[in-house]
């Protein structure tokens, strides 16, 4: 008689809720699920009860065998993680034995491509790599109002305007929120993340102004494995301070953290947590474009419908912040803070722009700083050219067809 294979569950745990959350729901269920949590982002005293075991970014062996001699035979890759400084990391013999595929990894670019190859690096290994929608359906918000408070029509109609600007990054790998006021968009999430990008757009709005949606929804064609969305009571919070009526995610496609303490907080604060219905399937082909500075104009020229976009920072194929009308001396600010798997001494990333005109000498020498090796413009001005140059800076004048 034909044995079968005992399904064990791991979980490769990031920071937040989730991946405790996740565990919990296996074991109610009669699981003992294995937790490898990344050093930095995940402690063993979130995880008490379960089986723990932290391990460093660099420690790829040690974390492969974890899993193996524990019999994982399935993994669940969840939580918040900031890309690691590789200069820093503490490897293992796992890491060098795996160095083409983790160099693979790191030079994909943005954030969706990572992670597609992450789920290809597991999967190389023998594991099957699923969803933490799959193995806990409890967290998943569904259709219609999460909570006490409606979304009203105006809202409604923002969140079809939100809706369709993340459609429109996908291409680029850009984030999956965006906040719409009456139409207007008023925040796009680069690489910093969604709590980030709130609390950015409530210094901007500041107190007493209202009204107006955060959208997060997946990108056509996500690796919504490793990369649902997911909102919790954070989320709650950073939609009050920037004055927001509401939320509006993807029906069956979003992570609800600390779901209790969430709908409690929103119905607290008035605030109405959506979901709805995806639409129209749509397929998107990543970019083809390798340079920076092209990237960057041609994302330009894709928000054109929707935002009139100054300027985007664009690092090794990788998006890190685009400008919503809060300036570019705040983009390149706000861009170089986001690392990239660590610092590096050679001039990497362009700042794209609409019009060199844009650029002021503050600009200049945050580029600069940052160590931006361009700036890349689709419109040219006199002299702005000089003085960046004079700062160690590429200037490059890419015209767009009218």
């Amino acid at each position: 008689m034909e044995r079968v294979a005992k399904t064990v569950v791991g979980i490769l745990a990031g920071g937040g809720s989730l991946p405790r959350e996740i565990a919990d729901v296996l074991a109610a269920s009669g699981q003992n699920p294995v937790i490898v949590g990344l050093e930095g982002e995940a402690a063993a005293k979130d995880f008490a009860g379960h089986d723990f075991t932290a391990v460093n970014w660099g420690r790829i062996g040690q974390l492969l065998r974890t899993f193996k001699s524990k019999g994982v035979t399935d993994l669940v890759i969840v939580g918040s993680v900031t890309r690691p400084d590789l200069w820093a990391i503490r490897t293992d013999f796992g890491f060098w034995r795996n160095l083409p595929r983790i160099f693979k990894i790191v030079a994909a670019g943005g954030d969706d491509s990572v992670l597609r190859r992450v789920v290809v690096f597991f999967e190389g290994h023998g594991f099957s790599v699923r969803g933490p929608a799959e193995v806990a359906p409890e967290l998943v918000i569904g259709a219609g109002a999460y909570g006490r408070v409606a979304m009203p029509e105006d809202a409604a109609r923002d969140a079809l305007t939100g809706r369709g600007i993340v459609a429109s990054l996908a291409a680029f790998d850009v984030g999956q929120a965006v906040a719409v006021c009456d139409g207007l968009v008023l925040a796009i999430e680069g690489a910093e993340g969604t709590d980030a990008m709130l609390a950015r757009l409530a210094r901007r709005r500041g107190a007493g102004v209202s009204g107006g949606v955060l959208v997060k929804w997946p990108k056509p064609g996500q690796e919504m494995r490793v990369d649902m969305p997911a909102v919790g009571p954070n989320t709650i919070a950073g939609v009050v301070a920037a004055g927001l009526q509401g939320i509006a995610v993807q029906a069956g496609a979003t992570l609800a953290a600390q779901r209790g303490d969430m709908a409690d907080a929103a119905d607290a604060a008035q605030v109405f947590i959506a979901g709805m219905d995806a639409g129209l399937a749509e397929r998107v082909s990543k970019t083809a474009l390798q340079d920076d500075g092209a990237i960057g104009l041609a994302l330009l020229d894709a928000l054109e419908p929707h935002v009139r976009s100054r300027g985007v920072v664009v690092v090794r194929r990788h998006v890190l912040a685009v400008e919503t009308g809060e300036g570019l001396s705040d983009l390149v600010a706000r861009a170089a803070g986001r690392r990239q798997w660590g610092k590096s001494k050679t001039r990497r990333g362009a700042l794209a722009v609409r019009a060199l005109g844009d650029v002021d000498h503050a600009v200049i020498t945050a580029a600069a700083d940052a160590g931006y090796e361009r700036i890349v413009a689709a419109e040219d001005a006199p002299g702005i050219a000089e003085r960046a140059r004079a700062a160690g800076l590429i200037v490059e004048v890419q015209r767009r067809d009218a």
